[in-house]
């Protein structure tokens, strides 16, 4: 009896065996089903802005769909650099997953001469989560209510005029340098780390203008603490949606719309992310994560990672064609 146990026990490794040699390994055996541990979500902005709100309402939902905690990581600083680069170097395995805009795939690649990681081969699509818009605004005391009366008196002023932003070859920077080179106004950029800094410093007298959005900026607006003067954008933003567009105030090319996105780094396996699509298209599609995008003057939109990628080839040249005619060189 021990003897015929001992062969038999020998006949299955020797198989076992024979069968690793070959590949023949069955996938489910040789790990545990994704995922197995908690992910980390890369959010290139600072802590409590549009983005980092909008990240941890889904995240939140995103974690009950996977089964497993999701923490909001954010890496601010660079134009979204540092956090990209981050995400990019991480192990293609899932268990890192970057929310960014689309400054950090395009803009920054019109940008910037050299990147630390590839705008394009460096991430793998995931799902896009909405096309969005920002707002410009300037101190509430300000003696101008609209962007016709801020042209006029930033042409009166005879000095520049400061704006701020998220980051050099951002969205916002390009409608920054867009008001000077198309509109003749003398306008100096101030890139921050997030937009929570820069409408700290319009309030507080410190900065002449910023860029925004819409959440960030929605209590100081409603507050009469700051003024907003105009959206960018094909349509008037859900969040704010009494401020009239800068195309409906006679300032054309500013219709495009930035839009925010998941990506994992290149070569993460299709499995893994069909299920991470899944999991964020969900939560994107919930009520509560809809109405905060919605809030933030975003369109939840939440495609398949195919989606992402057409949206991105359409895309990607209109924008780096309209930085290069704003003026924007490569540093």
């Amino acid at each position: 009896m021990h003897e015929t146990f001992d062969g038999g026990r020998r006949d299955a490794i020797r198989l076992l065996s024979a069968a690793m040699a070959a590949g023949a390994w069955p996938a489910a055996w040789a790990q545990d089903p994704f995922p197995a541990k908690p992910i980390r979500v890369i959010v290139p902005f600072a802590p409590g802005g549009a983005i980092d709100v909008a990240v941890r309402a889904m995240t939140d939902r995103v974690a009950l769909e996977v089964g497993q905690p999701v923490v909001v990581d954010a890496k601010p600083g660079a134009a979204t650099i540092v956090g990209a680069d981050a995400a990019a170097k991480a192990a293609p395995d899932g268990y890192t997953v970057l929310v960014t805009t689309s400054s950090t795939t395009i803009n920054n690649a019109g940008a910037f001469k050299k990147l630390p990681y590839d705008p394009v081969a460096g991430f793998a699509p995931v799902t896009l989560v909405s096309l969005g818009s920002v707002m410009f605004a300037g101190p509430a005391g300000a003696p101008y209510n609209n962007l016709q009366e801020f042209a006029q008196w930033a042409k009166a002023q005879k000095r520049p005029i400061s704006y701020g932003t998220w980051g050099k070859g951002s969205s916002a920077h390009l409608f920054g340098e867009l008001l000077r080179t198309r509109y003749g106004l003398d306008m100096q950029h101030v890139p921050y780390k997030g937009d929570v800094a820069a409408l700290s410093d319009v309030r507080g007298g410190v900065l002449d203008t910023t860029f925004s959005s819409p959440v960030s900026a929605r209590p100081l607006v409603r507050a009469n603490a700051i003024k907003a003067l105009g959206m960018t954008g094909p349509r008037r933003s859900g969040g704010l949606p009494e401020l009239a567009t800068f195309g409906e105030q006679g300032f054309a090319g500013f219709e495009l719309a930035g839009y925010v996105a998941v990506y994992v780094p290149a070569g993460t396996p299709k499995p893994v992310i069909d299920r991470l699509n899944k999991a964020f298209v969900a939560a994107i599609r919930t009520p509560e994560v809809s109405q905060r995008l919605v809030d933030q003057g975003q369109d939840p939109i939440a495609s398949t990672p195919e989606e992402l990628a057409e949206v991105y080839k359409r895309d990607a040249p209109q924008w780096l064609a309209l930085m290069k005619a704003a003026g924007v060189e490569p540093e």
